[in-house]
């Protein structure tokens, strides 16, 4: 009886130990991938991975797939490392991504998918993720981002777009990026036409606030091609009046957004650098130095912020004037109406003290011939 009792132990000892080895291989490190425990970072990098490596640790914190043959990214491809900072897929052959690929990963800053071959983002992959700070999508073949994206990249603080084909970009989108210190976008067949009027204005107002960028090089129109959309000057969109409204209203609203940001920056005594957003590093170097399609973004330097030029002075003439001419007439038809409502009251007052007159006449001869008329009767008497 004590023996099968012993037996009954040991084999309860044996399930144990199985058991926890089983837990312990159900979150092993890849066998195509270096795993530190320590730091948490799974490297997975140049091993001709087809797809994402399976029983990753959940603790996983940077993950680096760069240089491999991955292909596309289904839903909730990363599902078993919700705790991700780190996510590198740089110079894979990625031509499509599902738009819940990303779920699950609200801890996620940097995301690097450059170096691969998509053509579009769908707006809800990173909806669920509120702190991306560094976003790379260089050397794609992009031909444009959705603008509902801006709200989920409000806290984004690095932007490439470099290398696509790219020919316009929204300025709303742009507009919600309000931490945004560096942005890439050379190397994209930009079409400098009216349509670019709202990146342009913007470029500007991003600058004079101390953001950087690389260059916008025009490809099209032929007349433009080469040319720093930067330094376009404004008379060559003037054949944009010519058809839309859209033109002057941009550089009225620009003109506004300027003199208001003048103002605040007089208002503090503060040169406009001070207002100059810290220059995060670039995106190669968060992740590692990735070899080939993950190299580090060359560095960029501030653009001067571009003087005024005349045609915007015109535009503020001219809005000026018509405000004062406006206030000129609205002036000359109030003197007008008073005029006109006070001739009216002095005609009227004529017209009665005229009337005024002749009664008294009237009454004044009654009274002359009743006098006569009494003093002859008496002195017939």
């Amino acid at each position: 009886m004590q023996a099968a009792q012993e037996r009954l132990a040991d084999m309860r000892v044996v399930l144990v130990c199985a058991l926890l080895s089983l837990l312990s291989l159900s979150h092993a490190c890849p066998k195509e991938c270096n795993c530190n425990s320590n730091t948490k970072v799974v490297d997975c990098r140049g091993r001709g991975l087809y797809d994402i490596p399976r029983r990753l640790h959940p603790d996983t914190q940077e993950l680096y797939l760069q240089d491999n043959r991955i292909r596309g990214l289904g839903s909730m491809a990363f599902r078993e490392i919700p705790l991700v900072r780190i996510l590198d897929l740089s110079n894979n052959s990625i031509t499509s991504v599902s738009p819940t690929a990303l779920l699950g990963l609200r801890t996620l800053q940097r995301l690097s998918l450059a170096y691969n071959s998509l053509r579009e983002l769908d707006k809800r992959l990173l909806g669920p993720i509120r702190s991306l700070s560094h976003l790379d999508l260089s050397h794609n073949s992009l031909w444009g981002l959705p603008g509902a994206i801006g709200d989920s990249l409000r806290n984004l603080s690095h932007l490439g777009l470099a290398h696509n084909r790219l020919t316009r970009l929204d300025r709303s989108l742009l507009e919600a990026l309000t931490h945004l210190g560096s942005l890439t976008l050379r190397s994209n067949p930009w079409r400098c036409d009216c349509q670019l009027i709202g990146l342009k204005l913007w470029l500007e107002t991003y600058l004079f606030k101390g953001g950087v960028v690389d260059e916008v090089l025009c490809s099209q129109p032929e007349e433009m091609k080469d040319k720093d959309l930067q330094k376009v000057p404004y008379q060559l969109f003037h054949s944009c009046m010519a058809t839309s409204y859209h033109y002057l209203f941009a550089n009225i609203h620009h003109l506004e957004n300027e003199r208001l940001l003048r103002g605040h920056t007089h208002g503090n005594h503060a040169h406009p650098s001070s207002h100059a957003i810290h220059v995060p590093m670039a995106m190669g170097e968060g992740f590692g130095g990735a070899g080939g399609g993950g190299g580090g973004l060359p560095e960029c330097e501030p653009k001067q912020r571009h003087r005024p030029v005349n045609l915007r002075h015109a535009i503020a003439t001219v809005i000026i004037t018509g405000v004062v001419c406006g206030i000129v007439f609205l002036m000359m038809l109030a003197a007008a109406v008073y005029g006109c409502a006070y001739a009216a009251i002095m005609a009227k007052y004529q017209r009665e003290l005229k009337k005024n007159e002749e009664l008294a006449a009237a009454q004044g001869a009654d009274h002359a011939k009743a006098d006569e008329k009494e003093s002859l009767e008496n002195a017939i008497a």
